[in-house]
């Protein structure tokens, strides 16, 4: 995770598609990279790209007003299927950093968590007002606003959401879980320092 996860304002991307599965996100023969970088032209590559490569001109990431958006507006339980990081990859290296459906798939949310995208969990009667809303303005923005969990929806809106406390501050410090604990390896010497073994584990002719 490279930068904090800081306040933000965007217009929506829609995709009302229901049951999203990571496969349609990102196509299993993209996923030979261990990069997280470099996999946005791989983001929904079967539905985005014609049979020769071409882009799709109607498919919403292909159209220009969709350039530079910055959140999702999903269908319900959005990242179903395998348990693959390259879906968040796919979708961070677009340049979407939120996303807002009525569900996610678990897996999907956690990876997302651990990788600089923020899944927002929404009620039905507002997701629904979303999309409405998107087709009456679809330039109007909202703004993401983690520290505080909420986002600030057109209409003086605040729609508060739940997040994992923990991974919350890794977002917010721009650190997984392996940074946190780097972090903290000072701390850890001294411990291991001050606590050394109690147990003898060496066989009884070494001892």
């Amino acid at each position: 995770m490279a930068q904090p996860f800081t306040t933000f304002s965007s217009a929506l991307i829609p995709l009302p598609a229901e049951n999203v599965d990571t496969d349609q996100i990102i196509p299993a023969r993209f996923l030979k990279t261990t990069e997280k970088s470099g996999l946005a032209d791989a983001l929904f590559y079967d539905w985005r790209y014609e049979a020769d490569g071409s882009p799709k001109p109607d498919f919403v990431i292909n159209l220009p007003q969709m350039q530079g958006r910055q959140v999702l507006l999903a269908g319900d339980n959005f990242g179903s299927g395998s348990s693959r990081e390259h879906a968040p990859w796919a979708l961070t290296s677009w340049g979407i950093r939120a996303i807002l459906s009525t569900s996610f798939a678990d897996i999907f949310r956690n990876n997302s968590l651990k990788n600089g995208l923020l899944p927002i969990v929404v009620d039905e009667d507002t997701h629904r007002q979303l999309f409405d809303q998107f087709a009456a303005q679809p330039e109007a923005e909202v703004t993401v606003d983690l520290e505080a969990q909420v986002v600030h929806l057109p209409g003086d809106q605040d729609l508060s959401f739940e997040v994992d406390p923990f991974m919350r501050q890794m977002l917010l410090d721009g650190k997984d879980e392996i940074g946190w604990v780097l972090d903290r390896a000072g701390r850890i010497d001294a411990w291991e320092a001050a606590n050394p073994a109690r147990v003898d584990t060496r066989p009884e002719s070494a001892a």
